[in-house]
């Protein structure tokens, strides 16, 4: 399927009058740009990528995004990512975004499609890990299909090996659980105060994102 019949659902629920998310391919411009150390830094090789943003809405929460061919694969973790291997964290998907959603950070207005504050709390490339029983590679994609997907984080501040499983929850939904595979990474990130955060692209808070779009 092409990103252009994939991103339907995600452009439906937008009004690119009122937002600034990114439409299609074109990088969202909200905000001060990374300087060409963390961006050059953070784009290296040809490894497919990954963004975790928090999304101050009206419930907060941390959205974590795969880049799977032409798109990112999205889910909504409320409590984020955790490195800690027995911290199972639920995931819901949501609509698959561009890739160029990988930069957005600002605030959606008031009344659109999650209205409200983003930042980039971290980002950097993945390593697709997912095998059959027979320890042969399968198309990331497939296995997400399958429900069971692995892969190796190389981020600012997830870095390890993590595993999305999906379940059938009890309002008859699929849900999905994100869990950190292997040892406690001591030395890692875990999932942060929300309010504190700072986003690995500009450096900023919430708070100072929303104050700097009130500004401008």
């Amino acid at each position: 399927m092409a990103a252009e019949d994939r991103l339907r659902t995600y452009r439906g629920k937008r009004d690119f009058e009122r937002t600034r998310e990114p439409a299609a391919e074109g990088r969202a411009d909200e905000g001060p740009k990374p300087s060409a150390g963390e961006d050059a830094g953070g784009r290296g090789g040809g490894r497919p990528r990954f963004v975790v943003q928090i999304h101050d809405a009206r419930r907060m929460h941390f959205d974590f995004r795969l880049q799977v061919d032409d798109v990112l694969k999205s889910w909504s973790v409320p409590r984020g990512p955790s490195a800690d291997p027995g911290d199972k964290r639920l995931a819901v998907p949501t609509e698959d975004h561009p890739l160029a959603y990988e930069d957005f950070e600002g605030v959606i207005p008031k009344g659109e499609y999650g209205g409200g504050t983003v930042i980039v709390w971290d980002r950097g490339t993945y390593e697709p890990l997912s095998h059959d029983r027979q320890g042969r590679p399968v198309d990331f994609a497939e296995s997400l299909e399958h429900g069971h997907a692995t892969f190796r984080l190389h981020g600012t501040k997830l870095r390890g090996e993590y595993a999305l499983t999906r379940f059938r929850g009890r309002d008859g939904e699929d849900h999905w659980l994100l869990v950190r595979k292997g040892a406690a990474h001591r030395a890692g990130h875990g999932s942060p105060d929300p309010r504190r955060a700072r986003s690995v692209r500009t450096g900023r808070t919430l708070a100072q994102v929303a104050a700097d779009s009130g500004a401008s």
